[in-house]
C-alpha cells in the first residue's frame, strides 16, 4: 500500500476508522481540476452538436415551415406512449425555444449513451434471471393464501425475474445509526464475500469505520467488492478512489464515471443501497455511507433515515442485483457460486419480494408497485419520502384513495436539501390537501426514508423516492414485505416520526413565500426532464 496515499491513517487507527485521501469538496478543486476539464470538453462537444442540427434544420427555413415543423411535433408527441407530464415538457420547450427544443429532443431520442448499455443489461437480465428459478409451490401458496401478493410478484418475475420467497427474517432498522451498527456487525462475520453497492461513499467516520472493517477481511481472506456512483468524483472523493481501494486489496468501481463525451448515459445514476455478506445477509434501504446519515455531519437539521436488514432466501435477489450492475461493462463471471449460498431461515413468518428498476427499459416498475398498493388499500397507506415530484398518475392514485376513505399521510422534510425540489413539492399541495390526504413536515429536518406501508400488512422500503429522478431515471431497488412482523416495526416507525412533524392544512398554504411558489411554479412544467 503506498503511505503517501494514507492520510492520519496510524492516529485513526485508534478510533478504528480509515482514512485514504481527502476527497474533493472545495470549490477550487473543482475550478482547477479534472472535473472542470471534463465539463469544459462536454460543453464544447455540446456545443458543436447543438450547431450540427441548427445547421441542419433552419438555414433558410421561413416562419411558416417551422410552424408546421411545431405541429408535426406535437402530433408525434400526442402519439407517442409516454408519460403526459413528459409529452407536455417536451411540446413547451420545443414551441417556446425551437432551436434548443429540438437539439435535445433528437440528441435524446437517438439515445447514443443507452443503446450499448441497453442491450448489455437485457442480455445480462435473460442469461442470469433463470439462476432464480420460480418455485411453482410457493406460487401456489401465494395464490391461494395471499391473492394481492400474487398479482405484483407475477409482475416483478416477468419484468426482472425478481420471484418472492418466504423462510426470510426482517429486521427493519429506523435510523442511518442503526443500520450503521448492523452493517459493521455482518461485516465482522464475513467469511467469503462482500458486496457493497452505494450511490454515494463520502470521507468521514462512517466510511471511514466501514472501511476499516472491509481492510481487515480482505486481510482475513474475504472477497470484497465496492462499486459507487460516478458522480461522488464531482465533489466527494478523487477520481482515482478505485486504485486507492485496490491497493487495500478491495475490488472497487464508480458507475457511470464522469468522462469528455456527451452521452445521454450521464442521466441515469445508480441509485441503489445493497450490502450483501456471503449470499447470507443484505441490507438495503435509503441510507448511504456518509456522516449526514448518521448526523455525525449536520447539513439539513436532524437526518431521518431507514434501512432493512434481511437473512434468508431472499438475499439471492439482492445478490444478483449486485452481480447484474458490475458486471454491466463486461461479461464472463459465473454468478452461481455466488447464489448458490443463501440460506433459509425457516419458519419466519410471511413474504419478502425484492426488486429492482432500471430506466433502460420502459417499464416503471417502482412506480407500479407504489400504485399497486395504493389502489388495494382498504385502511391507510403511510408515505415518507425526501420529494415529492408527481405524476397526474400518481396523483390520481393518492387523491382517489382519500377520497374513497383510504387514510393517505404523506411525511416529508421540513428542512428541504434542494430548494427546487422543495418548491416542486409545494405545487402539489392544495390539489392534495383538498382531496383529504394529509401532509407531514418532519420539523427536525430532513427525511431520506422511502417507504410504504399499508394496513398493517404490506410495506415498501427501499431506495425509490416519489420523483420522476427515482422513478423514471435512475437504477433503483426495495424490498416489498408482507404479512410479516417487520411490516409493523415500519408502521410504528412512522407514527414515531409523525409526532415530531408539522400537519400542513390549506390554511398553511397562505405562508408560503413568493418565491417558493413562484419558483415551483415555472419549474413544474419542466420537472419530468429535470
Amino acid at each position: 500500500m503506498d503511505k503517501q496515499k494514507i492520510r492520519d491513517k496510524s492516529s485513526q487507527d485508534n478510533a478504528n476508522i480509515l482514512l485514504l485521501e481527502k476527497g474533493k469538496r472545495g470549490a477550487l478543486n473543482v475550478v482547477f481540476g479534472r472535473t472542470m476539464l471534463i465539463v469544459v470538453l462536454l460543453a464544447v462537444q455540446f456545443l458543436l452538436l447543438f450547431e450540427v442540427f441548427r445547421s441542419l434544420r433552419f438555414v433558410k427555413y421561413i416562419y411558416a415551415v417551422q410552424q408546421a415543423l411545431n405541429v408535426v411535433f406535437i402530433l408525434h408527441m400526442v402519439n407517442r406512449p409516454s408519460v403526459p407530464e413528459t409529452k407536455m415538457s417536451w411540446i413547451l420547450l420545443v414551441v417556446l425555444v425551437p432551436p434548443v427544443g429540438v437539439f435535445l429532443y433528437l440528441f435524446v431520442e437517438m439515445d447514443w449513451g443507452h443503446r450499448v448499455l441497453n442491450r448489455r443489461l437485457s442480455t445480462l437480465i435473460e442469461e442470469t434471471g433463470a439462476l432464480l428459478p420460480r418455485n411453482p409451490a410457493l406460487a401456489e401458496k401465494i395464490a391461494r393464501e395471499a391473492p394481492e401478493l400474487n398479482g405484483i410478484a407475477r409482475y416483478t418475475w416477468e419484468h426482472g425475474f425478481y420471484p418472492p420467497y418466504e423462510n426470510t427474517e426482517v429486521e427493519y432498522l429506523p435510523s442511518g445509526e442503526a443500520a450503521l451498527e448492523a452493517i459493521l456487525r455482518e461485516l465482522d462475520r464475513a467469511e467469503q464475500f462482500i458486496f457493497l453497492e452505494f450511490f454515494i461513499i463520502d470521507e468521514g467516520e462512517m466510511w471511514g469505520r466501514v472501511l476499516k472493517k472491509l481492510e481487515e477481511k480482505v486481510a482475513a481472506g474475504v472477497e470484497v467488492r465496492v462499486l459507487y456512483d460516478g458522480t461522488c468524483a464531482i465533489f466527494r472523493l478523487p477520481y482515482r478512489y478505485p486504485k486507492m481501494m485496490e491497493q487495500l486489496g478491495i475490488q472497487c468501481k464508480m458507475f457511470s464515471p464522469l468522462r469528455p463525451l456527451v452521452s445521454t448515459h450521464y442521466n441515469n445514476r445508480d441509485h441503489r443501497k445493497i450490502l450483501v455478506v456471503d449470499g447470507k445477509v443484505a441490507l438495503t434501504g435509503g441510507v448511504n455511507l456518509a456522516d449526514e446519515y448518521i448526523n455525525k455531519k449536520q447539513l439539513f437539521g436532524h437526518w431521518k433515515d431507514n434501512a432493512l436488514l434481511l437473512r434468508g432466501e431472499a438475499v439471492r435477489s439482492f445478490t444478483l442485483m449486485f452481480l447484474q450492475m458490475w458486471n454491466i461493462d463486461q461479461q464472463g463471471e459465473s454468478f452461481a457460486r455466488y447464489l448458490s449460498v443463501s440460506e433459509s431461515a425457516p419458519g419466519a413468518p410471511g413474504y419478502v419480494l425484492p426488486y429492482a428498476d432500471s430506466p433502460l427499459d420502459d417499464e416503471r416498475v417502482g412506480e407500479m408497485v407504489y400504485l399497486d398498493i395504493l389502489n388495494r388499500a382498504s385502511r391507510y397507506v403511510h408515505i415518507m419520502t425526501p420529494y415529492l415530484i408527481l405524476d397526474r398518475e400518481m396523483i390520481t392514485a393518492l387523491t382517489f384513495a382519500a377520497k374513497r376513505g383510504v387514510e393517505v399521510s404523506i411525511l416529508l422534510p421540513h428542512i428541504p436539501d434542494k430548494r427546487y425540489a422543495f418548491a416542486l413539492a409545494k405545487t402539489h399541495y392544495r390539489e392534495l390537501l383538498s382531496a383529504g390526504v394529509h401532509i407531514l413536515e418532519y420539523t427536525p429536518g430532513f427525511v431520506h426514508a422511502k417507504v410504504f406501508v399499508a394496513d398493517d400488512l404490506r410495506a415498501v422500503v427501499g431506495t425509490i423516492n416519489l420523483d420522476y429522478r427515482s422513478l423514471y431515471l435512475h437504477f433503483e431497488c426495495a424490498a416489498y414485505l408482507h404479512d410479516m412482523p417487520a411490516v409493523g416495526a415500519v408502521e410504528r416507525d412512522f407514527q414515531e416520526t409523525a409526532k415530531q412533524c408539522q400537519e400542513i392544512r390549506l390554511e398553511d398554504l397562505r405562508n408560503i413565500g413568493p418565491l417558493t411558489r413562484a419558483g415551483g411554479w415555472l419549474m413544474k412544467v419542466l420537472a419530468p426532464l429535470m
